[in-house]
């Protein structure tokens, strides 16, 4: 296959058989390669029938369904698609619609009536569903015709947020090309092939998600199990009824099915034969504790990697057991992506020595969008600073020192090491001042329990106060 049909998102169809299962629905339909790429092709020229080109923004306020993957990849094919979290309010709606300039909104038939009030009065709002058969369409639009447009590498298929101690979050714009070199490094670090099947537990509007569960998944072939959320009490059900072969989670999610599993409920651990090859931690650190009691508990190696939104999600890992050595409280080493140490003046320092990550590679990107201010300081000799801190060891094993393993952009971590201490402490004694509407389930609630000290603190000493759509935005 020509480079050139290994750049784009929607030739990843391409590398499926006919009627090989490319995405398993639990308890649901089952979409065959074939199936897909027809309900791609086919959603792409309905959207195409209503003025949709190469440049327009597509908001998708989706849960992780069979129509989020249809609908991301054909926008994608014609646009940029611009997935936003369903359960956002209608303020966090309103700015980052307004932020990306959506020209539509897509949601479900069952749901995001938040979404569609937020949607400024020129969007196009459209709703999806899908049958029991795993047909997919659009509500609005009766056009049954079909494209195969293949853009260039170079054009921007996905736009997510991102945002580090600013008030004011980042847009970050990933092309065909980057999300494709990514999509590769994932599938080359795990020797991904046509009989493994992914079990996509994270949300499919982050690209821990996308990129790494589904995206690579497709790359070679292979088989998406996607239940709706992530339930560790029906986990290794799953696993067991559909063959999966291998999950990428956070370690929040590790820690629960290992407490699970602890108790040795029966349908608390893995079967048997599961067949489990690896399990993937991405997103944040994974204590080296919990690593070895995974590891011994679910009888599969655990690899920790290292990825963040401005690298289309992954830039290290530790490798399979035939690859290398696993290091517990390691990313591990660069992969397809080169990783290095600099300090503040931007000099290059040798192993063993500590300071920024800086990284190189495709899958990085050019910029941020509008914002020459966030470029000039992310952007040092052709190096991008993750605003991480970490030190590389003698055998290129990289172990950070602050960091929550790609959460995103921060602030430089030699000016405020010192406080984050302090600033934890304080949080934990810190009162919520939004006791009747942030609710356990509620967005503010979930970004203030993710949030970093530093971050907030940057926020509200800023002079800045609460808005949901002002405030800095979540992690991907």
């Amino acid at each position: 296959m020509s480079t050139r049909a290994t750049s784009t998102l929607v030739q990843l169809l391409d590398k499926g058989k006919t009627r090989s299962p490319a995405i398993t629905v639990p308890d649901g339909p089952t979409l065959t390669y074939s199936q897909l790429r027809k309900q791609v092709y086919g959603m792409a020229g309905q959207l195409a029938s209503i003025g949709l080109s190469k440049g327009d923004r597509v908001a998708i306020a989706l849960p992780n369904r069979l129509e989020t993957i249809v609908s991301f990849l054909a926008v994608s094919s014609i646009a940029t698609a611009a997935p936003l979290n369903p359960a956002y309010k209608e303020d966090e709606f309103r700015f980052y619609m307004e932020d990306t300039g959506a020209r539509v909104l897509i949601t479900p038939v069952d749901g995001g009536e938040e979404a569609r009030r937020a949607a400024p009065e020129s969007t196009i709002q459209l709703t999806i569903e899908s049958d029991d058969a795993g047909q997919v369409r659009l509500r609005e639009i009766d056009s049954k015709g079909s494209s195969r447009v293949t853009p260039y590498p170079d054009d921007v298929a996905l736009v997510l947020h991102t945002s580090g101690t600013t008030s004011r979050p980042k847009r970050v714009p990933l092309s065909h090309r980057n999300l494709t070199v990514s999509v590769r490094n994932v599938a080359e670090t795990y020797q991904l092939g046509a009989k493994d099947v992914s079990l996509c537990v994270m949300p499919l509007f982050h690209v821990h998600g996308l990129v790494a569960s589904t995206l690579a998944t497709l790359f070679t072939g292979g088989t998406i199990v996607l239940p709706p959320r992530f339930n560790a009490l029906g986990f290794w059900k799953l696993v067991e009824d559909y063959g999966v072969t291998w999950y990428s989670a956070v370690p929040s999610m590790h820690q629960t099915l290992l407490n699970r599993a602890k108790s040795r409920s029966r349908s608390e651990i893995p079967p048997d034969g599961s067949g489990l090859r690896f399990i993937r931690s991405c997103s944040s650190a994974l204590s080296p504790s919990t690593m070895l009691e995974m590891e011994e508990h679910f009888k599969a190696p655990v690899l920790e990697a290292y990825g963040m939104t401005e690298a289309a999600h992954q830039m290290a890992s530790n490798p399979l057991p035939d690859g290398g050595k696993r290091v517990p409280g390691s990313v591990g080493c660069g992969t397809g992506v080169s990783v290095s140490i600099m300090d503040e003046e931007g000099n290059l320092l040798s192993e063993g020595s500590q300071g920024e990550v800086v990284i190189q590679g495709s899958n990085v990107i050019d910029g941020y969008e509008d914002n020459p201010e966030a470029n000039a300081s992310s952007f040092t000799n052709g190096w991008f600073r993750t605003g991480d801190e970490g030190i590389i060891d003698s055998d290129g094993y990289l172990r950070l020192r602050s960091s929550s393993t790609g959460a995103g952009k921060r602030s430089r971590p030699s000016k405020s090491t010192r406080c984050c201490s302090r600033t934890r402490r304080w949080l934990r004694r810190w009162r919520s001042p939004f006791p009747m509407t942030c609710t356990a389930r509620s967005p503010q609630r979930r970004w203030y329990s993710a949030v970093r000290p530093l971050r907030l603190i940057s926020f509200l000493t800023a002079g800045n106060t609460w808005q949901p759509s002002s405030a800095p935005g979540p992690y991907t």
